[in-house]
């Protein structure tokens, strides 16, 4: 008797924990996917910034220890009726290929396709900003960064030009944004200065938001102690900024004017992929386009019915609860891959679990400020609270997310390294 078939489709946090726990012996299992790796977002930072190697911050798909197969595609579309999906080989570099197009069956279809990062249709965002999605982000953004010291240090560069190609502007002030925030200070004020001592005093970052004031999850009391400590650190705070237009050189705020910038760095909203928009299922009607589902992670058949598929489930930050809104986390995504993962491979034994409904488990909002100061979220009836040791908990909770503990031990040891002779970042 044959397997029954699991195609999973996309390898980031949802996708890859599937991927890793379905059980290959009661599953064909098949992830599909444009990227080989699945990056751990929140080490992203630290790895732009030398913490520790760009390795250590994604995970390879296809794996020895991995029995499921893994197909690098564009999922273009879904045929619930006939349970197929249309993909496309994701290689762009490679037009004939890439228009090669096939199609997948399965028994079981599991959507989770992850974001995009949203533009706002900013226009010259695309071309000139850069993100911080995956482990090719980071790479750019270590790259360009050490370009822009390099040419600042030229002997014919004036210091004008130096404050200029010196500006890092970072447009959203939620935790991604803090975070990059917050590793560039702390590399500015330690290596920088010794690597580059003669325009390390030119580099500025500034953080710009829409919002009223940044980590706008947190309490006012929260929120305005990390405000503080960064205004303190000399990293400047622009909130209320609507940006009109980016060029190669500079972005363009209402009100403000012409803002020069070196680096880009564009960490604000998400938005769907593409392959939600031509799905014919239940979504959500306002903000980020999402994937609805039941209680279940079954997938709606439309938005006028309350039939599911029995077959098709989504989550990650892709899908929704319908009735129960849950916020865009890794937390969230891995939680509702769990039990996916749990209802797939207790079926056939008496297991109970496996009807009830999801429960999302919450967990503490934690954030790193820099100068080895961070800020938690309370919960319940205990406050937060600020200081090393929020910064300790963010360290170690950041380092747990890589699954694999080969990892977190190199991490680890890395971190030791480091305090004991310094990064060396100038060698990475």
């Amino acid at each position: 008797m044959s397997q029954p078939r699991i195609v999973i489709v996309g390898s980031g946090w949802a996708g890859f924990y599937l991927a890793e726990f379905l059980s290959t012996t009661l599953y064909s299992v098949t992830i599909v996917s444009p990227r080989r790796t699945s990056a751990f977002t929140p080490l992203l930072a630290s790895a732009a910034c030398g913490l520790f190697n760009f390795y250590l911050a994604e995970e390879p798909v296809r794996s020895k220890t991995r029995k499921c197969r893994f197909i690098k595609a564009n999922v273009l579309g879904a045929d619930f009726a006939s349970s197929k999906i249309h993909c496309a080989p994701a290689f762009e570099d490679d037009d004939p290929i890439s228009n090669e197009s096939f199609d997948l069956e399965y028994d079981y279809l599991i959507l989770a396709p992850g974001c995009m990062p949203n533009t706002f249709n900013t226009p010259g965002v695309a071309e000139h900003a850069l993100f911080m999605k995956n482990v090719s982000d980071a790479m750019a953004v270590r790259k360009l960064l050490f370009d822009l010291l390099e040419k600042a240090s030229l002997p014919n560069c004036p210091v004008s030009r130096k404050q200029e190609l010196l500006h890092v502007a970072i447009v959203g002030g939620g935790p991604t944004g803090i975070e990059i925030t917050a590793e560039l200070d702390d590399l500015a004020h330690k290596e920088l200065n010794d690597l580059y001592p003669e325009v390390a005093e030119y580099l500025r970052i500034s953080i710009y938001d829409v919002a009223p004031h940044i980590l706008g999850a947190y309490d006012r009391k929260l929120h305005e102690y990390a405000n503080d400590a960064l205004l303190k650190r000399d990293v400047g705070i622009e909130t209320n900024s609507r940006i009109e237009k980016v060029d190669a050189q500079a972005l363009y705020i209402k009100d403000k004017g012409r803002i020069p910038y070196g680096m880009l760095l564009w960490v604000t909203g998400n938005k769907a992929v593409p392959l939600i928009s031509g799905l014919d299922v239940r979504k959500t009607e306002k903000g980020l386009v999402r994937i609805l589902t039941d209680s279940h992670l079954r997938v709606f058949q439309s938005a006028t019915s309350d039939e599911i598929y029995e077959n098709v489930f989504a989550l990650g930050d892709a899908a929704d609860i319908d009735g129960s809104s849950l916020p865009t986390t890794a937390e969230v995504a891995v939680q509702k891959a769990k039990y996916l993962v749990n209802f797939f491979n207790s079926r056939g034994t008496p297991v109970v679990h496996s009807s009830l409904p999801f429960t999302y488990r919450e967990k503490q909002l934690v954030s790193y400020i820099g100068s080895r100061d961070g800020i938690i979220a309370g919960r319940g009836d205990r406050e937060g609270w600020t200081g090393r040791s929020a910064w300790l908990a963010w360290r170690s909770g950041s380092v747990m997310w890589t699954r694999s503990w080969r990892n977190r031990v190199v991490i680890l040891l890395t971190w030791l390294v480091n305090v004991i002779f310094g990064k060396e970042i100038a060698k990475m």
